[in-house]
């Protein structure tokens, strides 16, 4: 048995800080008579930072035998390097009374001494408790995150809060002042949670304000109106996700800017609605998703919650619900038991699966609570199932319960879980090929496979033609965000 006595050596430390006996650096900051001088030791400093490790090598000692370092040529004060170098000593610090960009700045200061412990400690405390903050101020982070070269810290700061808050970001004033290189970075994000049109309006709305002489009504505007904004967004345009606008937003954000847009392109992007299986030649990108998942995008999240909330269209801006990764079969297996296991006394999640060979995207909404000890069907009115759209099936199909007894089907023991009958999962979902939907009318209103992929009433394992099995699964707890202001 190991004992480990942390708090007696965090505090002998820090008391060697405060009387600092048989010290051999020095580190002073600022000018006389302001000025402060640290003196530390040099076997502490080099094993907490690989900054003092390389400096202190560099560096003989004096006639005293020290070691006296200035502090010069950074940015770090005589505050940020108190706190600092109480973390290097005792491993503690307090951030309760410090202001947010005292916080920052620490999170700076840390990058530059090489405290990785601490800058991802403090940049996860920041996103997660003072995003208010950190949207308010985030043109002038994420130009500090590029013009520092090396700040790699900071531009997590910056991902983790686009990921979070894309539309606080979008509608902020300080928005329009971001470089072209600072947009184009969020552009290419996979993650970002907007829909694309919503993503192409921004763009939009921030090349007008780098050319405050365009006119207001797009009515009035000339073809060097739109030459000049075209010039304008020549390098953000190639990462709008153009095909995965909605055939509405094509007409209504899309057709009124096409100017801006290549004829080729713009050919493509109608091909694609008015017959999708003819090849295009233009690069198309991949539909963003929502974090963690490789199955859902933005679109589809947005979709399954307005089921959920019972309400549509859905807004556009911040997701107000986050998607918590429970499961995944190519993590975590495909035996429809994982599931049970893993997610056993968890309500309100969403399973979703990828079908082999017909790139099918089905699933169904649970708010009761797994149970793996439960066998038969439970009363619920909220749940439902769907199949959602993808290059193949031009609209999403959603089928509501029906006969409320029937709404969850339970049986772990013998790997089975369903939604009436209109979605029934058996056994491995990836070999077994036990799974399947059927016409059904008693349970849930609508069929969500096409007729020629349905069972007419227990297919499997015999017919073959409506058991299928997945490519990858996966299920999330749906819950609301408190993180949102």
């Amino acid at each position: 048995m190991t004992t480990k006595f942390f708090d007696r050596l965090s505090n002998d430390l820090s008391q060697l800080l405060e009387d600092p006996i048989d010290y051999n650096v020095t580190i002073e900051f600022g000018e006389a008579p302001n000025n402060q001088i640290f003196k530390v030791h040099s076997y502490i400093l080099q094993s907490r930072s690989r900054y003092f490790k390389k400096k202190l090598n560099e560096t003989p000692f004096n006639k005293d035998h020290i070691k006296v370092l200035t502090a010069t040529n950074t940015s770090i004060s005589i505050k940020i390097f108190n706190v600092i170098i109480k973390y290097i000593y005792g491993g503690i610090i307090s951030l309760e009374k410090l202001e947010d960009s005292t916080i920052f700045d620490l999170i700076i200061a840390s990058n530059e001494l090489e405290l990785d412990e601490l800058a991802e400690y403090l940049k996860t405390y920041l996103v997660n408790n003072h995003a208010s903050w950190l949207t308010l101020k985030f043109a002038q982070i994420y130009r500090t995150s590029y013009r520092v070269q090396n700040l790699k810290i900071i531009k997590k700061v910056c991902n983790d809060i686009i990921a979070k808050y894309p539309s606080t970001i979008f509608e902020s004033e300080n928005f329009y002042s971001l470089p072209e290189g600072a947009l184009i970075s969020i552009l290419k994000k996979d993650n970002l949670q907007l829909v694309e049109s919503k993503i192409w309006e921004y763009v939009i709305q921030w090349g007008k304000v780098k050319n405050p002489i365009l006119p207001t009504n797009l009515e009035e505007w000339t073809i060097e109106n739109f030459s000049t904004l075209k010039t304008t967004l020549k390098q953000c345009l190639p990462y709008i996700r153009y095909f995965s606008f909605s055939h509405e937003d094509v007409l209504e954000k899309l057709f009124p800017y096409q100017q801006i847009l290549e004829p080729k392109l713009f050919l493509d992007i109608n091909t694609k609605i008015m017959a999708p299986n003819k090849p295009i030649s233009s690069k198309i990108f991949p539909a963003r998703t929502i974090p963690d998942s490789n199955i859902l995008t933005i679109e589809h999240s947005l979709e399954i919650l307005s089921w959920i909330d019972r309400q549509e269209p859905y807004y556009t801006g911040n997701i107000r619900y986050k998607f918590e990764l429970l499961v995944r079969g190519s993590r975590d297996g495909f035996n429809v038991k994982n599931i049970y296991n893993i997610c056993d006394k968890i309500s309100n999640t969403i399973i979703v699966l990828k079908v082999e060979g017909t790139g099918e995207i089905l699933g169904g909404y649970n708010p009761l609570q797994w149970n793996k000890e439960k066998i038969g069907r439970n009363h619920t009115c909220d749940s439902f199932a769907f199949s959602l759209k993808t290059s193949n099936l031009k609209n999403s199909i959603l089928s509501r319960v029906k006969n409320y007894n029937y709404g969850i089907g339970y049986n772990s023991s013998i790997s089975w879980f369903s939604f009436g009958h209109t979605l029934v999962l058996r056994g491995n979902l990836r070999t077994s090929k036990l799974s399947y939907c059927r016409i059904n009318g008693e349970s849930f209103d609508t069929p969500i496979r096409s007729a020629g992929l349905l069972g007419l009433i227990h297919c499997p394992p015999s017919s073959d033609k409506c058991a299928f099995n997945v490519e990858e699964y996966e299920v999330f707890k749906v819950s609301k965000r408190n993180d949102l202001k």
